[in-house]
C-alpha cells in the first residue's frame, strides 16, 4: 500500500520480484543487482513501518533519512513502470521483414541497455541509503524510543454519533429571536444578524441549527459558505440555484451581473431566508448583498464571520444585530464532551473526574476540540493513565493564546492517533480547495488509483475504501455533508482548520503541493508528487520553472486559467481531474494518450467533446468520469481499455465492443437509440462484473427493429441480473416505452438493491418481477394509476428504505390507506399523484419508521386528515398543493392548516409548503422531478 511516510516502497518491492520472474528473464545481467535492491529495499521497509508508527517521536536525522528513502522509493517504482512498458511493446513479430527486424533488435538492445544503466544508478542509491543507515544507528535509534507515549491498536469505534447538540439552545433561541422579533411595519423590513467568533466555536453549527428551525416560514431559502478567497461569481450563483431550485444548467455561463440581476428579480415580492457563512471580506459582503437586498417583505439574512469589524459592517445601525458566539461554559462542555465518549451526557467514570476538568480546560470550550478529544478517547481504555497521557500532549498553551495553531497541536492529536493508512487517505483530502464539498465515490477511487488501498477479507477495493471513509466521518475528521436516508454519507467538508493541519503535514512530507487558494504550500526543495492546481481563486497561477513536476503522479486542476501546465510535462501521472465548466482548449487533452500510467480519469469540461483516438493505449486506466463533457461517442479504441471498472458518461452512444470490458462494474449513463447496434446490447451480456447500470432507452416503438432491441436488452438484463446487477436506472424520453420490462425479465435480478426510472414514462402496472426483490432498497417507480393493489404489492417488499411513487391519477374517489403491515422499514417517501386524488390515510402503526415525507394535496378538494399523527417517527413533511382552479383564500388555508397539524405534533417535524399552478405543475415538476431522482442513486 502506498503511504505519506513510506511512500511507495511495498509497491517496489512487488515489481522487483516481478521483474525477478520468467516474464522478464531478457534481463540478463542485472538479475543480481534487482535481487540485491529487493533485499535491501525489503529490509528498509520494515524499518520505514515501524518509523512511521512513532513518527511524533523521530528526531530530525532519523526524519531526513526516512523522507530520502521514501522519495526514492518513488524513483524506483517510475524507473520500473517505465522499462516494464518499454519491454512489453519490443517484441519482434516472426512475420517481420528483415530491415524491419534488424531495426527493431537494435531498439531492444538500446532499451535494455539503458534499463541496464538506470538499474545500476539506483542500486547505487540503494547501497548508499543502507550505508547511512548504518552510519547513523537508525535501528537503534528506532528500538529505543520512548514508548510513553504508544497508542495501542485501534479497536473498532466503540462510540455512537451525537444524537443532539450541546449547549446550543440558548444561543439558538437568542438569535432566533433576533430575527422574529419586531412588529407591523418593523417586522417586514429586511433584517440581517450577523454570527462573529472564533473558529471553533461553532458558528456554522449555530447557523445551521436557526435555518433548519426557521426555513419553513420562508418562500425560498439559501445556505452558501464562503472561502477565504471567495469566487463570488460562484457564490452568488449557489444562492440563485437554492432559492430557485433550479440545477446549474444554463447559468454556468452568466457573469457576475447577469447572476446578481436574476436573483434580484426573482427574489422580489418574496419573502426569504439566506445565510451567508463564514465571510472573510467585506468586499465579498458588498458584492452578495447586492444580489439580496431587495425587498421589504419580512426576508431575512443571516452571515458568520469570526472578524468583528466584518461582522459589524454586515449590519446597518438602526434594526440589524450582531451576536456574539461564546465559549460553552464547563456545564455544557462536560455534558459534549461525556456524550461523545459514553453516550450519555451525565455518565462518568469517579477517577476520571479531574483528568476531564483538566482535558476541557485546556480545550476552552471550543466544540470543535471537545469533539475531536473526545472522539479520540471513544476508542481508548477509560483509565486515568491513558487520558493523563492525552491530556498531557495537549499541552498548557490554549489556555493562554487560544489561536490556530494551538488548535492545530489539539486536532494533531487525532491525526497522529490514526492508522497509516487512514493518514495517507485523509492527507489527499487536502488537495481538494477549501470548502469544497467532496464526493465519496469520487474520492474512493482516487485513493485506488493512488495505491491507498489494498485487498483484504475477499472484499473488493471500493468497499474497503468506502469503510476507509466512514471511519473517517465517525472520528470527526471530516463532516458529513449529504445523508441519504439509510445513513449512508454521499459527500463530505474538510473543517478549515483540519485543512490547515492537512496541508502543513502534507507539505512536510512532500505528499502534495498547492498552488492557488488559501492553502499554497510550495514545496519546491524536492521533486513535486501530487499537484493541486486552485484558478477558482487565481487565474494567473504559474508553475515555477525551478519545481520539478516530470515525476508528479497526481494531477487536480479546480477551475479555468488559460495557462496550465502542458500534460506532456505528467508523464508518470496516475491521476487526472480536471474541473472548471468553462472553455478549454481541445488541444489540451491530445497528450492524454501518453499517459501511459494513468489509472483515474475526470474531465468536468463542457467544451471537451472528443478524447484522443489513442484512448485504448491506457492499459492501466480504471475510471473513466466523462460525465460534465460533450463527448458522444467514444474511440473505437476504447474497448482495449481491459482494466477499465468504471465508464461514468452523459448520455453517450453504447459503443460497439463494448463486451471487450471485462473488468468493468459500473456502467452509467449510455445511450441506446438507433444510431446503436442491436447487437451491442448482446455484448453487455459479457459484462459479468456489473454492478451499476444507467441507461437512457431513446428507440421508439415505431422503430423498425424495437422488438430486436427491446429483446436484446432484455436478454443482457436477465443474465446480468442472475450475477452481479445491484442498481439499474432507466431514463427515457417521451414515446419512448419500455413496456417490454413489464413481465419478460424472468428469473428476477434477486439481488438487485435499487432500481429508478425518468419521469417520461409510466408503466401500466407494476412490474411482475419487482413484487419477488427481497433485496431491494430503493425504488423510483411511476404508475399509470395507483390503488390499493399497488400500494400492497410495494408495501410488501421487505427491506424497502426510499420509495418514490409517481402516479398519472388515482382511482375514481379513492382514498388510499397505508396500513400497518405495509412498508415496515421505510424511512422515506415521495407520492405525487396528477389528478382525482383524494390523498392519503396512514392507520396507526404504519409506516413507523418513516422520516421523510413528500406529498401533494388539491387545493380544491382534498381531505386534510391523513393520519400525520401516526407518523410518530417523522422529521420533516413536505407538502404540495396543486392550485389547479383554487383561489388564493383556499389555498393560504390549506397551508396553514397543515402548519397548525404539524404544530400540534409533540415531535414538531419541520414542514414546507410548495405550491404548485396546475400547468406548470405538469411542465416543470416533470423536470425538477426527473433531476432529482437522477442523482438519488449517486
Amino acid at each position: 500500500m502506498a503511504s505519506a511516510l513510506t511512500g511507495v516502497m511495498t509497491s517496489v518491492i512487488n515489481k522487483l520480484t516481478a521483474l525477478l520472474g520468467k516474464e522478464y528473464m531478457k534481463l540478463k545481467g542485472v538479475q543480481g543487482e534487482v535481487e540485491f535492491m529487493k533485499d535491501e529495499l525489503s529490509s528498509m521497509n520494515a524499518l520505514l513501518h515501524r518509523l512511521a508508527e512513532e513518527d511524533q517521536h523521530l528526531d530530525l536525522q532519523t526524519k531526513e533519512w526516512r523522507n530520502q528513502v521514501r522519495e526514492m522509493s518513488y524513483d524506483i517504482e517510475d524507473c520500473i513502470d517505465d522499462f516494464m512498458h518499454h519491454l512489453g511493446h519490443t517484441g519482434i513479430a516472426e512475420s517481420a521483414g528483415l530491415v524491419h527486424r534488424m531495426a527493431q533488435l537494435l531498439k531492444t538492445l538500446r532499451v535494455r541497455h539503458q534499463i541496464a544503466n538506470q538499474i545500476e544508478k539506483l542500486k547505487a542509491r540503494v547501497e548508499d541509503a543502507s550505508k547511512r543507515r548504518l552510519r547513523y544507528k537508525l535501528d537503534e535509534r528506532t528500538f529505543n524510543l520512548s514508548t510513553a507515549g504508544a497508542i495501542d491498536p485501534r479497536l473498532p469505534s466503540l462510540y455512537a454519533e451525537s444524537d443532539g447538540l450541546v449547549g446550543i439552545e440558548q444561543s439558538r433561541d437568542v438569535v432566533i429571536k433576533l430575527l422574529t422579533e419586531g412588529e407591523g411595519a418593523s417586522s417586514q423590513k429586511l433584517k440581517v444578524i450577523s454570527i462573529v467568533g472564533p473558529g471553533g466555536l461553532g458558528k456554522t453549527t449555530l447557523a445551521n441549527e436557526v435555518f433548519r428551525k426557521l426555513e419553513s416560514q420562508f418562500q425560498c431559502r439559501a445556505f452558501v459558505s464562503l472561502s477565504q478567497q471567495p469566487d463570488v461569481k460562484k457564490i452568488v450563483r449557489n444562492i440563485y440555484c437554492q432559492v430557485s431550485q433550479q440545477d446549474y444548467g444554463s447559468i454556468d455561463i452568466w457573469d457576475e451581473e447577469k447572476l446578481i440581476k436574476a436573483t434580484r428579480e426573482f427574489l422580489t415580492n418574496k419573502r426569504y431566508f439566506v445565510v451567508i457563512d463564514d465571510i472573510w471580506s467585506t468586499q465579498a459582503w458588498k458584492t452578495i448583498k447586492c444580489a439580496l437586498f431587495v425587498n421589504n417583505c419580512g426576508s431575512r439574512i443571516m452571515t458568520t464571520t469570526r472578524n468583528m469589524a466584518i461582522a459589524k459592517s454586515c449590519c446597518t445601525p438602526d434594526h440589524d444585530r450582531v451576536f456574539e458566539i461564546m465559549p460553552l461554559n464547563i456545564d455544557s462542555s462536560k455534558s459534549l464532551f461525556l456524550k461523545r465518549i459514553f453516550g450519555s451526557k451525565d455518565v462518568c467514570i469517579p477517577q476520571l473526574d479531574e483528568v476531564c476538568y483538566e482535558i476541557l480546560k485546556k480545550c476552552g470550550g471550543s466544540p470543535l476540540a471537545i469533539i475531536t478529544i473526545a472522539s479520540l478517547l471513544a476508542n481508548k481504555a477509560n483509565t486515568k493513565e491513558e487520558w493523563e497521557r492525552v491530556c498531557n500532549s495537549i499541552g498548557s498553551t490554549l489556555q493562554k493564546d487560544p489561536d490556530v495553531e494551538e488548535m492545530r497541536r489539539i486536532l494533531s492529536l487525532s491525526y497522529d492517533d490514526l492508522p497509516q493508512h487512514l493518514k495517507t487517505c485523509l492527507l489527499y483530502l487536502s488537495i481538494f480547495p477549501e470548502d469544497y464539498e467532496i464526493e465519496r465515490d469520487r474520492l474512493v477511487k482516487r485513493w485506488i488509483a493512488e495505491g491507498f488501498i489494498t485487498t483484504e477479507g475477499g472484499h473488493d477495493l471500493k468497499e474497503i475504501g468506502d469503510c476507509y471513509f466512514n471511519d473517517l466521518i465517525n472520528r470527526s475528521m471530516i463532516e458529513p455533508v449529504k445523508i441519504r436516508c439509510d445513513g449512508r454519507v454521499c459527500s463530505c467538508r474538510v473543517h478549515d482548520m483540519i485543512l490547515d493541519l492537512l496541508t502543513c503535514k502534507s507539505t512536510e512530507e512532500n505528499f502534495a503541493t498547492f498552488m492557488g487558494g488559501q492553502n499554497q504550500k510550495l514545496a519546491l526543495q524536492g521533486k513535486v508528487r501530487r499537484l493541486s492546481l486552485n484558478y477558482y481563486t487565481q487565474d494567473h497561477i504559474m508553475v515555477p520553472s525551478t519545481a520539478i513536476i516530470s515525476h508528479c503522479r497526481s494531477l487536480s486542476i479546480f477551475g479555468y486559467a488559460e495557462q496550465k501546465p502542458p500534460l506532456s510535462m505528467f508523464p508518470v501521472l496516475r491521476v487526472l481531474d480536471i474541473e472548471n465548466g468553462e472553455d478549454m482548449e481541445s488541444s489540451y487533452t491530445k497528450h492524454i494518450r501518453k499517459l501511459i500510467q494513468l489509472k483515474y480519469l475526470r474531465l468536468n469540461v463542457r467544451s471537451v467533446a472528443e478524447l484522443p483516438e489513442q484512448l485504448g493505449e491506457l492499459q492501466n486506466l480504471q475510471t473513466l468520469d466523462l460525465r460534465r463533457t460533450n463527448i458522444r461517442k467514444l474511440p473505437e479504441s476504447f474497448v482495449r481499455l481491459q482494466n477499465l471498472t468504471s465508464l461514468r458518461v452523459n448520455n453517450l452512444e453504447l459503443p460497439e465492443g463494448i463486451g471487450h470490458l471485462h473488468a468493468l462494474q459500473e456502467l452509467t449513463e449510455i445511450r441506446i437509440s438507433q444510431d446503436c447496434l442491436a447487437s451491442s446490447l448482446l455484448e453487455l451480456r459479457s459484462l459479468t462484473k456489473l454492478r451499476f447500470f444507467g441507461l437512457r432507452w431513446c428507440i421508439t416503438q415505431a422503430h423498425i427493429d424495437y422488438k430486436v432491441f427491446a429483446d436484446n436488452l432484455v436478454s443482457s438484463l436477465r443474465k446480468l441480473g442472475r450475477l452481479n446487477l445491484r442498481t439499474i436506472c432507466i431514463l427515457g424520453y417521451y414515446a419512448c416505452s419500455i413496456e417490454f420490462l413489464l413481465d419478460s425479465w424472468f428469473p428476477s435480478p434477486h439481488l438487485l438493491q435499487s432500481f429508478a426510472m425518468g419521469m417520461n414514462y409510466h408503466f401500466p402496472r407494476v412490474p411482475s418481477w419487482i413484487a419477488s426483490l427481497d433485496n431491494l432498497t430503493c425504488l423510483e417507480i411511476n404508475i399509470d394509476l395507483v390503488d390499493e393493489k399497488v400500494i400492497q404489492i410495494l408495501g410488501d417488499l421487505p427491506v424497502l428504505i426510499f420509495l418514490w411513487l409517481t402516479s398519472k391519477e388515482a382511482g375514481p374517489n379513492e382514498r388510499l390507506v397505508i396500513r400497518s403491515n405495509m412498508f415496515v422499514c421505510l424511512k422515506e417517501f415521495h407520492f405525487t399523484c396528477w389528478r382525482n386524488w383524494e390523498g392519503l390515510m396512514f392507520e396507526a402503526g404504519a409506516m413507523a419508521k418513516v422520516e421523510m415525507l413528500r406529498v401533494s394535496f388539491d387545493a380544491g378538494g382534498s381531505v386534510l386528515d391523513f393520519g400525520i399523527q401516526h407518523l410518530a417517527s417523522l422529521r420533516h413533511l413536505i407538502v404540495e398543493i396543486v392550485c389547479g382552479g383554487a383561489t388564493l383564500r383556499e389555498v393560504e388555508a390549506l397551508e396553514d392548516a397543515i402548519r397548525h397539524s404539524a404544530d400540534l405534533l409533540p415531535w414538531h417535524p419541520a414542514v414546507e409548503v410548495r405550491t404548485w399552478d396546475e400547468e406548470k405543475m405538469v411542465k416543470e415538476e416533470v423536470q425538477i422531478m426527473a433531476e432529482e431522482k437522477i442523482h438519488t442513486n449517486s
